[in-house]
């Protein structure tokens, strides 16, 4: 017999699994890791669109809904899994980049921390977790982890002439790891592509627990 998800539950499984998860049999946590991995694959895969030099894609958002629904160390895994494989499947001829899963699972185990582990019992509570998971997500994820990653790899093979020129024009001085910041952010429209997917999370989230089925609760 399963557990209610209003009973609590120890720490470690919390890490582990959502609560929600945590009240299902293990047949159905296998069942939720095969989608959502599936859904991270697909993502990676096809769910990318190119406009001018800003480019869109929506895995940012269904990391998020992965630590969300499964917990943080297992979001983590199935996000990472699901950059992995995607890659595999189709690379687009571009060397693998592990710091882009990284950057993917940590922003899962940062939505399954705080969604699952914060506790806010008043209205908008949800919310304010949601906008604390977009802030961490921006700062750590797509700043100090991907964009890091991103600016070690250029400045070792040689940035583009295209970067080189922009920040030129822009603060008259070479790629520095600030200005490549800005340069992702805003030029190639990175900032752009977090405020699509933190939209989509905060129209997601709450539909999500207002389906029964599901019985999430995040507040």
């Amino acid at each position: 017999m399963s557990q209610t998800v209003s009973q609590p539950f120890p720490v470690w499984k919390r890490i582990l699994f959502s609560d929600i998860m945590l009240s299902k049999s293990k047949s159905h946590r296998i069942a939720y890791l095969g989608v959502l991995t599936a859904l991270s694959i697909v993502a990676n895969m096809f769910f990318e669109i190119k406009f001018l030099d800003v480019q869109f894609s929506i895995t940012i958002f269904i990391s998020m809904i992965s630590g969300i629904l499964i917990g943080p160390l297992f979001g983590f895994l199935t996000a990472f899994l699901g950059d992995f494989i995607g890659y595999l499947y189709n690379s687009w001829g571009l060397v693998y980049m592990p710091w882009v899963a990284l950057s993917c699972a940590t922003t899962a185990l940062i939505a399954g921390l705080v969604m699952n582990g914060i506790k806010l019992n008043f209205k908008g509570g949800v919310f304010i977790k949601l906008a604390i998971v977009c802030a961490l997500s921006l700062v750590i994820c797509t700043i100090a982890i991907n964009t890091t990653g991103l600016y070690v790899y250029f400045k070792t093979i040689g940035f583009s002439q295209k970067t080189i020129d922009y920040l030129a024009s822009k603060f008259g001085s070479g790629v520095t790891y600030w200005g490549y910041c800005f340069y992702r952010l805003f030029f190639l429209g990175q900032i752009y592509n977090c405020i699509v997917n933190y939209a989509l999370l905060f129209i997601a989230v709450p539909a999500l627990c207002a389906v029964k089925p599901l019985k999430l609760s995040i507040l």
